[in-house]
């Protein structure tokens, strides 16, 4: 009697422990944290949907609570030390932030789909690729390519000389710009 009552009392606390706490991500899924349109921050795991259909997959700390969420839907995520945010229902991959977000794009929702009751909606994403740099600044997204970067150096990084210099120096190499949008972001702070 003792065995079945000390048996009985153990499954009942391993159950209990297991049903509290999700101490392992489920299968196919990364820690990561969202952030809803109205500003809360929820924490749990992610199936990471971004570059194939510009979603994710959230499921709450607990393992329960599974919910498809689009670009359009979210501010943004975070997945393990890496930031997204998420501009006309598009993800873009945070590289440096301050007064000018240089920023890459992760998904392309333009001619996705939702539905506003019966009726669907599609959406006109942002422009470019995936993979493609843009300047975020002031609520406004600048595609950055071998043809605008002149016309960014002249305008955006004004009044920076070191920005500028740095801007100049990249030969072509677009994520090279990182570095001069961090310089500018630096003295901007100032």
């Amino acid at each position: 009697m003792k065995l079945r009552t000390t048996f009985i009392v153990v499954a009942a606390a391993f159950t209990i422990g297991s049903a509290n706490a999700q101490t392992n991500a489920p299968e196919g899924y990364t820690k990561a944290s969202i952030t809803l349109a109205n500003g809360m921050v929820q924490s749990g795991y992610i199936k990471d949907n971004i570059k194939k259909s510009a979603a994710i997959i959230f499921v709450d700390e607990t393992g329960g609570n599974k919910k498809t969420y689009e670009g359009g839907d979210i501010n943004g995520l975070t997945i393990d030390a890496v930031n997204f945010i998420c501009i006309n229902g598009d993800f873009f991959k945070t590289i440096c932030t301050g007064k000018l977000c240089f920023v890459q794009k992760a998904s392309n929702a333009a001619g996705k789909a939702s539905y506003n009751g019966n009726e669907a909606v599609f959406n006109n994403g942002t422009e470019g690729k995936i993979g493609d740099y843009f300047i975020y600044a002031d609520k406004k997204l600048k595609l950055l390519n071998k043809k605008s970067v002149e016309t960014f150096i002249s305008t955006d990084l004004t009044g920076c000389a070191a920005a500028i210099e740095k801007a100049k120096a990249i030969n072509g190499d677009i994520a090279k710009l990182q570095e001069a949008v961090e310089i500018y972001n630096n003295y901007t702070v100032k």
